[in-house]
């Protein structure tokens, strides 16, 4: 055979299966700490974002009412 069949070969071949048990396979109590964190993290941050939003909101709103407040002062004034 020749040197680029015998690099092609061990290229395309397929290693054997590994058997693997899978009651020994789990990510223990380090992933659980991990996953925990994950989803302790996105709580705390979906809480923060929803604070924000809100007030966000809420200076609009006020900003309209000083909008309004303030045209209806300015007609008042006219008259």
């Amino acid at each position: 055979m020749t040197p680029l069949a015998v690099q092609l070969g061990f290229l395309f071949a397929t290693p054997a299966p590994i058997e693997v048990d899978p009651n020994t396979v789990t990510p223990g109590v380090v992933g659980f700490f991990a996953i925990a964190f994950v989803a302790v993290a996105v709580i705390l941050l979906g809480l923060d974002m929803v604070r924000r939003i809100r007030r966000t909101q809420y200076r609009e709103e006020i900003k309209a009412r000083l909008a309004v407040e303030l045209a209806e002062r300015d007609t008042d004034k006219t008259d």
